[in-house]
């Protein structure tokens, strides 16, 4: 015997689907607000994507188109939990991404920075399930923080070198052929 099993409310949501366990509203806004921010981070990659395509910088403008994608997956992923949870997916607004960056150093640091404010977020949404007591969204969320760190230490990762390189020009298209796998063809945005 199990103590303290929650029983199926029978409590129908958005679309007349059942619930086993209902949200409680705040988590429910907290994960509508970390979709949009996926959105909104899809949308900053692939301003970089097509800021890195216009310089030439192939391996950039990839790796950061695939980035883009990752993110729109990422948006895609709480939409999906949110419709298997009965919940309404509230598509918030995409705010206009930046276009316009200082020089190679002040991308990588935005680059980190929208990391780090992802991770975050996600840490957040994480105690906030745990208050909750929502253990369906601490295991929705696992493995997400696993790929969110990973992507920080990335993001950390070309930032340092390229600080290491000490802003060169040739650092930056060492660096960008590294991203690229040492293809020699343009860059192009469209699959």
């Amino acid at each position: 015997m199990v103590l303290g099993t929650q029983h199926a409310t029978g409590t129908l949501l958005s679309g007349g689907r059942p619930v086993a366990q209902p949200m409680q509203e705040v988590l429910l806004e907290a994960l509508q607000q970390h979709l949009a921010m996926e959105l909104n981070a899809s949308s900053a990659y692939w301003a970089l994507a097509v800021w890195f395509a216009e310089r030439d910088l192939r391996g950039f403008s990839r790796t950061f188109k695939a980035e883009s994608d990752q993110e729109r997956n990422h948006a895609g992923l709480f939409a999906d939990y949110l419709i298997a949870r009965g919940q309404p997916v509230v598509l918030g607004g995409i705010n206009a991404p930046k276009q316009v960056w200082n020089d190679i150093e002040d991308v990588l640091l935005s680059v980190f920075q929208m990391e780090v404010d992802v991770t975050t977020s996600l840490h957040q949404l994480y105690a906030l399930a745990e208050q909750s007591g929502d253990v369906r969204t601490t295991v929705f969320l696992d493995p997400l923080i696993d790929q969110q760190t990973a992507s920080e230490d990335e993001a950390a990762h070309r930032l340092g070198r390229w600080r290491l390189a000490g802003g060169e020009s040739a650092a930056l298209l060492i660096l960008d052929a590294e991203l690229d796998g040492g293809k020699a063809t343009p860059s192009k945005l469209a699959a």
